[in-house]
């Protein structure tokens, strides 16, 4: 998967990837169409995970 593809609403996908990694913010959480590397790159600097980890991550939520 070269896109991220979430399922549902992004604020929900936010609320469960800010339980499931307490450390990240309302900042590193921005996302903008198109941007989902930079987004990805963000949280794994954040967490620590790898790009596809959270990848799949994601779309498990």
């Amino acid at each position: 998967m070269t896109k991220l593809q979430f399922k549902g609403s992004w604020n929900e996908v936010k609320g469960k990837l800010k339980q499931k990694y307490a450390q990240l913010t309302d900042d590193d959480l921005l996302f903008a169409e198109g941007k989902d590397e930079e987004l990805l790159g963000r949280l794994q600097k954040r967490t620590g995970e790898t790009k596809e980890k959270l990848r799949e991550s994601i779309a498990s939520l």
